[in-house]
């Protein structure tokens, strides 16, 4: 079994998509790469930004929470 790394909200900051960096967002504490999504082009996808806790905005998206499960877990959620 793989352990994740724990990674807290000032790390996940830093995967904004901006200048050359990877797409990370966390949902219901889990962190995906996002990065393949085009979709997050620059790391924006409609209002939401890359390097953020998604879990209260995906109750609003007109999709469903298992749209992330194509995306790599690549660590979990601090706190």
């Amino acid at each position: 079994m793989t352990t994740l790394t724990v990674y807290n909200k000032e790390q996940l900051a830093l995967k904004n998509g901006l200048h050359g960096n990877e797409c990370w967002v966390a949902y219901k504490g889990k962190i995906y790469d996002v990065t393949s999504s085009l979709l997050f082009q620059n790391g924006k996808h409609y209002r939401l930004y890359a390097g953020q806790d998604l879990t209260a905005h995906m109750p609003d998206a007109p999709h469903l929470d298992d749209v992330l499960e194509k995306f790599s877990q690549i660590g979990t959620l601090e706190g």
